[in-house]
């Protein structure tokens, strides 16, 4: 399964855009392939504004976020991965996003993953389901094992 990271990205990007308010990204500058200015690297991190009157040429692909900008008069070409990515937000009020670190599947694991079993997902009566709910949560025992969906109409 293809990540989620850089869907959720440009989707934030053109929100807080829409918003009018500016985008930051906070980027892990000490993870492979990450092209940032060094001399702004603080704890092995880097925050990067990325309004578009303080980039150039932004594109935000499933892989790479790259772009130019000017660091002390100086334009430079940035490149940061996607798994790079640790946070997206609004300089005005905080308002964005913490990406967690997505695990990633040797092509073994990975053909094995597609035989586990997917999370049941049960479709309940909203009325029924409510009059039965307080009878029964007080008898029922914590549940073990996966987790699953419960669609309540």
């Amino acid at each position: 399964m293809k990540s989620s990271r850089p869907y959720l990205a440009r989707a934030l990007y053109e929100w807080l855009l829409d918003n009018e308010l500016t985008p930051y990204i906070v980027v892990d500058a000490e993870q492979e392939m990450v092209e940032v200015p060094r001399q702004f690297v603080q704890n092995g991190q880097i925050v990067l504004n990325l309004g578009p009157t303080a980039v150039r040429d932004l594109h935000m692909d499933n892989e790479l976020i790259r772009f130019s900008a000017r660091f002390s008069g100086k334009s430079e070409n940035l490149f940061v991965p996607i798994s790079a990515l640790i946070a997206l937000y609004a300089r005005e009020n905080g308002v964005g996003m913490v990406f967690g670190h997505e695990p990633v599947l040797p092509s073994d694991e990975a053909e094995n993953a597609e035989d586990e079993e997917i999370p049941s997902m049960e479709v309940v009566d909203a009325e029924a389901s409510s009059e039965k709910a307080d009878d029964n949560d007080a008898e029922r025992p914590p549940r073990k094992g996966r987790p699953s969906l419960r669609v309540i109409k």
